[in-house]
């Protein structure tokens, strides 16, 4: 795969994905240039969601994913991809697992660890190399953990930082999964499973999981 495919979770054609890219069309622009723009937009446009679990493929799939106000990582980084791969710049999901210092309480609360898995965040093939691309965390967000909010130049890798302004551990990578052509859904869902038992569990049988 040459990483410039339309697939069932990356519709590249669909008139959503081309209306999210229309104001990068512009042949003066470069593919960085396209990129930046387009990671800014993802980051700020869709708020931050943990907590959007799902265990359904189609809501998986971009169109649905633009249709809404707010996403997971792995969500957002579906958004990114699918813009990239429609300006014809290579994209792809890369995933791991971190653990998240700050603020995690609910994340406790809610999956029992302040580790999330998996994360998801995009590499991009610009002027002959692969470089890692984070648009999870939203600005409004960063400024409530006291994190500047990650950049991304098109240059060296965007990754989470690992503190906040105020020296505090802030996110902490600790397991790579690596990088898959498309959506390694059947990998999510396990990977959620395994890690998250009972709240998989919930959401499997209110979802009546498919994948």
């Amino acid at each position: 795969m040459t990483y410039l495919e339309s697939t069932y979770f990356y519709e590249l054609e669909h008139p959503s994905v081309q209306d999210l890219i229309s104001e990068f069309q512009n042949k003066d622009l470069t593919d960085k240039e396209k990129a930046i723009g387009l990671y800014l937009k993802v980051r700020d446009g869709w708020l931050y969601n943990p907590y959007l679990i799902a265990f359904r493929k189609e809501k998986y799939r971009v169109s649905y994913l633009l249709s809404k106000k707010e996403g997971h990582c792995i969500d957002k980084s579906i958004i990114l991809i699918a813009g990239l791969r429609a300006m014809e710049i290579p994209a792809r999901i890369h995933l791991a697992k971190v653990k998240n210092h700050i603020a995690v309480e609910r994340l406790v609360e809610k999956f029992g660890t302040n580790e999330l898995t998996p994360h998801g965040m995009v590499d991009v093939f610009i002027n002959e190399k692969w470089v890692k691309a984070s648009p999870a965390f939203n600005a409004t967000l960063c400024a409530k953990c006291h994190v500047e909010p990650l950049e991304f130049d098109g240059e060296e890798d965007s990754v989470f930082q690992e503190y906040n302004h105020n020296g505090q551990a802030f996110m902490e990578y600790i397991e790579d999964y690596g990088h898959f052509p498309d959506m390694p859904l059947k990998f999510i869902i396990n990977n959620m499973k395994t890690h998250y038992p009972q709240l998989a569990a919930i959401y499997m049988n209110q979802e009546k999981a498919v994948f």
